[in-house]
């Protein structure tokens, strides 16, 4: 499970292989009882959706639930698309770079925090009497328009060209929150109280060095599920959620070089 949360692509293989095991089971009790094209659409409907169940049984993200539910179907078009023309699928692979252009360059996924992380987070700068508050990899932007306001400053720092905008377009709606499109590596974060990312494994070491540069002393860093490697945190919040949500705080102690 523990390799799941961290690469969540390879819970949604799983899905499909399993989903894929009960409809060759299934097929091979229907058929010469079931019409050839009935059974076909059959298949379909069972694999796309036992692929669904079973990523959400997994506690895979909701975008991840609808992955497994639609690439089943997606695949069975692909196999016609000789009947198809090309333009629908570039416009699919545009959709698909613009919102996870960063995942392949940064190993990092597109994660969204859900209600009772973005409740806890607002707890946290309560208790603290934190005013600043910086989101990296901030996704639609749900935790940065939550926590603005009532004399507490959020932004969030995100690099996918659509998830940007759709979460710039959220931002001016509501007239919460400032959103950037930034790498998270060259954002400034030294005037911040509350550092908070949802990332991967993969880049927390490197991310765990740049706010010991440049935080100030007494900030936090909060990691959501990811721990940093051989890093005690100083605190660790373990959320009532399904997905069993742990928040790891780090303290700064100050700039290093």
């Amino acid at each position: 499970m523990r390799a799941v949360r961290a690469y969540p692509i390879l819970g949604a293989v799983l899905a499909q292989l399993v989903a894929g095991v009960i409809v060759i089971c299934m097929r091979l009790a229907l058929i010469g009882v079931l019409d050839s094209r009935v059974l076909f659409w059959t298949s379909l409907g069972v694999q796309c959706a036992g692929a669904a169940l079973v990523t959400r049984l997994l506690g895979l993200p909701v975008w991840w639930v609808w992955i497994s539910l639609f690439f089943p179907a997606a695949m069975a078009l692909a196999l016609q698309a000789g009947k198809l023309p090309a333009w629908p699928f570039g416009i699919a692979f545009l959709v698909l770079y613009l919102v996870f252009s960063n995942t392949a360059r940064e190993r990092v996924p597109l994660y969204l925090s859900n209600s009772r992380t973005t409740e806890a987070l607002l707890s946290l700068m309560q208790q603290r009497g934190a005013t600043r508050f910086v989101d990296l990899g901030s996704g639609l932007g749900g935790v940065v328009r939550r926590l603005d306001g009532d004399g507490r400053f959020a932004r969030g720092v995100e690099s996918a060209p659509m998830v940007w905008l759709v979460s710039v377009l959220l931002s001016k709606l509501t007239r919460r929150g400032r959103i950037l499109r930034q790498d998270i590596w060259v954002a400034d974060v030294s005037g911040e109280e509350i550092v908070y990312v949802f990332l991967s494994p993969e880049p927390m070491p490197a991310l765990y060095d740049k706010a010991r540069r440049e935080m100030k002393a007494g900030s936090l860093l909060v990691s959501n599920s990811f721990a940093v490697p051989d890093v005690e945190a100083d605190e660790i919040w373990e959320l009532p959620d399904r997905r069993k949500t742990r928040l790891f705080l780090y303290e700064m102690k100050g700039k290093t070089a």
